[in-house]
């Protein structure tokens, strides 16, 4: 037996009993954001040469300079990964952007600091934007009188989240939200689930689960009473996968197919 499943020794048989569909709360990265597999040490790059003062689209800058922005980078790159691992390791080991920031011997508060994230922002723009489908999805959730939520494992704040959901113009339809980096814990710890759940005003067995990864979102959710849905459009590092005997109560091969699972459920 694994290391996580010792951890999550639940069986689908000994799960809560799910009540009446109220909510339907929505994983962030790779479910309402398309799934784009990113270079993880070119965001940390770019944000290097910011606190260097480096132009990105300079290459007339002395080699010692770039020798320093880049040792910088894969020191943030060194902590970030611990910091996911931790989170992997024990479920109760959450981060925030900042913490990595300063335990990588930056200060946040230093005025490099506002120039780099900027940057960093800028790079992860086109990774960010909402798929089309969220916004009728969302609505048909609350035409049917349901409550939507985001819970979502994050090293950002619910702030730059919130921003990201209204510059793509949906965040007038989220109830309630939970991000790891600010409750402290990170999916599939069970309070997670009920840290969005009292966000939304609804018993965590009265919520749905939708998700892209079988590990955090769908055993993480059903452990917890609620139903899960598994949205398989992500293209997961192999180092971040978790194999885990599981089986979601519902597939959506898009998003809009929510809509017609979480249908069967409220006839019920």
């Amino acid at each position: 037996m694994s290391v996580d499943e010792m951890r999550h020794p639940l069986t689908v048989h000994e799960r809560p009993a799910a009540g009446p569909v109220q909510a339907v709360v929505f994983d962030w990265g790779g479910t309402l954001t398309p799934w784009h597999t990113i270079d993880l040490g070119q965001q940390w790059r770019v944000f290097a040469r910011e606190v260097h003062g480096i132009p990105l689209d300079s290459d007339d800058v002395p080699q010692e300079d770039l020798d320093r922005a880049q040792e910088l980078a894969d020191r943030i790159l060194a902590v970030e990964d611990r910091a996911r691992r931790r989170g992997r390791a024990d479920d109760r080991s959450s981060a925030h952007l900042d913490e990595i920031l300063r335990e990588a011997g930056l200060d946040p508060r230093e005025d490099r600091h506002h120039v780099a994230p900027a940057a960093y922002r800028r790079f992860w723009e086109p990774h960010t934007r909402t798929d089309p489908q969220v916004r009728p999805l969302w609505e048909g959730l609350r035409e049917r009188g349901l409550k939507v939520g985001v819970l979502s494992n994050t090293i950002w704040s619910g702030d730059y989240h919130r921003e990201i959901f209204e510059r793509d113009g949906v965040l007038d339809l989220i109830d309630g939200d939970a991000y790891s980096s600010e409750i402290g814990v990170v999916k599939p710890h069970r309070e997670a689930f009920e840290a969005v759940a009292a966000q939304l005003g609804v018993p965590v067995t009265n919520a749905v689960y939708v998700g892209d990864r079988l590990f955090e979102d769908v055993l993480g959710s059903r452990e917890v009473g609620m139903r899960a849905i598994w949205v398989p459009h992500s293209d997961i590092p192999a180092d971040q996968q978790v194999t885990v005997d599981v089986e979601p109560d519902g597939v959506a091969t898009q998003l809009l197919d929510v809509l017609d699972i979480v249908d069967g459920w409220l006839e019920v």
